[in-house]
């Protein structure tokens, strides 16, 4: 069911820091109008930990309503309190998900058997498919390929996102789980290598922008055709790049603005990028035809409106 691309959709907000719901209407259709094969709310590019409970829910119903049960949808369902995660995945099976990506605990820096009972609370908790989201540049925990072997006995741990960026420990990672267990990449920018290592595709930031470009990319990798995957992957390489120039979602939040797809609103502690990386996130936009130009008398700063 997760496998190809799957885009980590941003959370719009009206300027004053209310979900825009219609927005976030308009941006699902038109991820399913790219071909996208799944979907993931809320997870960190949705800026999840801003989002109050009710709001959590409300942006995957949202988006369920959207997809109408074509379009597999991989809720995200995180946080570093086991009892709240639990609740959290009883609410999200009974609104109708797919499944749901569950990121390791941040901040509490639990050892490898803290993360097994977590996730096997998570799993006795739903009989939802869990993939694990393994990011330890943000939590500060890794999931290595040791405890994600014992996690794969799981059932219902399906997979895992891997951005770890390690491409060694993800190539280890295919010695230890079952052919079964998908893993995905966790980064736009290696999806060709994890894919050609055994991976079934990528949840992706740059598909927020460019549905489906990044789809296709995805499916020529799984089709076995690398020579077009990395001509897509060099067309696509520099808006990978310049996606991270700052803290996701940040730079994504505001192509997506200068594309006329959203507000550039978002609760601190996330803030707009900096006017010099503004530049470089439209200089890239202009490259691939994806904004129009605009006269230089205009400046950036005002026509994103931060």
């Amino acid at each position: 069911m997760f496998q190809g691309c799957g885009t980590a959709l941003v959370t719009p907000f009206r300027s004053d820091l209310s979900l825009d719901e219609e927005g976030l209407r308009r941006l699902v259709r038109r991820q399913i109008e790219g071909g996208i094969h799944f979907l993931v709310p809320c997870g960190t590019t949705g800026e999840n930990p801003t989002l109050a409970r009710e709001e959590h829910l409300r942006v995957v119903e949202i988006t369920l309503e959207e997809a109408k049960g074509k379009t597999p949808v991989l809720a995200g369902c995180g946080g570093n309190d086991t009892r709240e995660v639990v609740e959290l995945a009883r609410d999200l099976e009974g609104l109708g998900a797919d499944g749901l990506l569950v990121v390791t605990p941040y901040y509490n820096k639990p050892t490898p058997e803290g993360l097994f009972q977590h996730y096997r609370e998570v799993a006795r908790a739903t009989r939802l498919p869990i993939v694990v989201y393994n990011v330890p540049g943000r939590t500060g925990t890794n999931v290595d390929p040791a405890t994600l072997k014992r996690l794969a006995e799981i059932e219902t741990v399906v997979g895992v996102k891997e951005a770890s960026g390690n491409i060694s420990q993800i190539a280890a990672i295919f010695q230890t789980v079952p052919e079964s267990f998908a893993v995905l990449s966790g980064d736009d920018a290696i999806t060709l290598p994890v894919i050609a290592l055994g991976g079934v595709g990528v949840i992706s930031v740059v598909s927020n922008e460019v549905p489906f470009a990044m789809a296709r990319l995805a499916s020529l990798c799984l089709e076995g055709d690398f020579p077009a995957a990395r001509e897509m992957q060099r067309r696509l390489h520099a808006l990978m790049e310049v996606n991270f120039i700052e803290s996701n979602p940040g730079p994504v939040k505001a192509a997506l603005a200068l594309m006329g797809l959203i507000e550039p609103v978002f609760r601190l502690p996330a803030v707009p990028p900096k006017p010099e990386s503004l530049k470089k996130i439209e200089k890239v936009l202009l490259g691939l035809g994806l904004i129009p130009e605009t006269p230089e008398s205009e400046p950036l700063e005002v026509r994103l409106a931060v």
